[in-house]
């Protein structure tokens, strides 16, 4: 879920054609955290398999990727590392909470009511070995790079965008940042006609853009002071201060500069701050990558996707089009260049 800084950001409407020729890395997790959400039949049950196997990631990566290199963007997933010991808290708290409604979920179904049923089904996907593993494996046939993190995915695709070999940062958490990323750009991967949950309407939701020196520009702050407000409010890595949201935040930090004069005059207390300091502002990366796209593997994807997991072969077959033009228009790129 990340931090909540909604209510100091602002953000600018754009089109998936605006992103045309640039590179974007995609916080892996947290896309297919998305499609797992979203991806599932009218009573909330996840696509599946003949076997039973959870395929709703894999419809996600497939035709939203293909949706994305039809515009010509280039995308790069970053899968995250291992978790910092700090986060395990609040791991434990999602997983708890998936749980919770997983039940909620099963109850609705037992009454008859499909619309709570959908609701809680959202809140109760969870991402295991397997999915990731799945997720790697249909990137690899499509000739799409992924890139291992260290430790956070966001931490990492935030690096290499400031690094500039990425244009943004694909997320919806705003922790990107506060890694230092120059432009997140949220809601791609789920662009389009969507419905709004417990209500029978539906809305459009388009991608937008957040430029990290304009949002601190715009406050006033620096990255560092815009580091204090998130451990203040509250962040993946510790609880906040009780009663501080994002913009009591920003004007304490404007007014007193950073955490430990807060401390010092004895306004408030907060322990642990400057180990999350450290997180967002020295994350660990790995520094070894390489951003190459392949022709896709015709064959071994028809085999993974429809004969595996028995999606459409047509639908597959137009989708691997888009892969294949995209693929085409690379490679006379590069001729052009060279």
């Amino acid at each position: 879920m990340g931090v909540n800084l909604k209510p100091i950001i602002s953000a600018r409407k754009i089109e998936i054609s605006d992103l045309s020729g640039k590179i974007v890395a995609i916080d892996a997790f947290n896309a297919i955290h998305q499609f797992i959400a979203i991806i599932r039949q009218i009573d909330g049950t996840p696509l599946k398999d003949k076997n039973g196997n959870i395929t709703s990631h894999l419809s996600g990566i497939f035709y939203r990727t293909a949706n994305l290199v039809e515009y010509g963007i280039k995308p790069v997933y970053v899968f995250d590392g291992q978790p910092h010991p700090l986060k395990l808290r609040v791991l434990k708290k999602r997983k708890e909470t998936r749980e919770i409604a997983r039940e909620e979920w099963e109850e609705a179904l037992r009454e008859g009511n499909m619309e709570e049923a959908l609701k809680k089904a959202k809140r109760s996907g969870t991402i295991n070995e397997e999915i990731i593993s799945q997720s790697k494996e249909l990137l690899h046939y499509l000739g799409i790079p992924c890139i291992e993190a260290r430790s956070e995915g966001e931490a990492q695709a935030a690096y290499m965008n400031s690094k500039g070999d990425v244009y943004g940062v694909a997320s919806q958490d705003f922790d990107s940042l506060l890694f230092g990323a120059k432009a997140l750009i949220r809601n791609l991967t789920i662009t389009g006609r969507r419905k709004i949950s417990g209500k029978q309407t539906y809305i459009e939701v388009f991608p937008e853009e957040i430029i990290g020196d304009k949002i601190l520009e715009e406050n006033g702050i620096s990255r560092e002071q815009l580091v204090d407000i998130a451990i203040l409010t509250g962040t993946d890595f510790n609880e906040g201060v009780k009663g501080i949201g994002p913009k009591k935040a920003l004007n304490l930090i404007r007014e007193y500069g950073r955490i430990e004069n807060l401390i010092e005059k004895n306004i408030l207390q907060i322990e642990g701050y400057e180990e999350v300091r450290k997180i967002f502002l020295d994350p660990d990366i790995n520094y070894d990558y390489k951003l190459k796209w392949d022709e896709i593997d015709e064959k071994e994807t028809i085999r993974f996707m429809c004969d595996e997991h028995n999606f459409n072969k047509e639908r597959v077959l137009n989708a691997i089009e888009k892969y294949r033009i995209f693929a085409r228009n690379l490679k006379q790129k590069n001729l052009f260049d060279f």
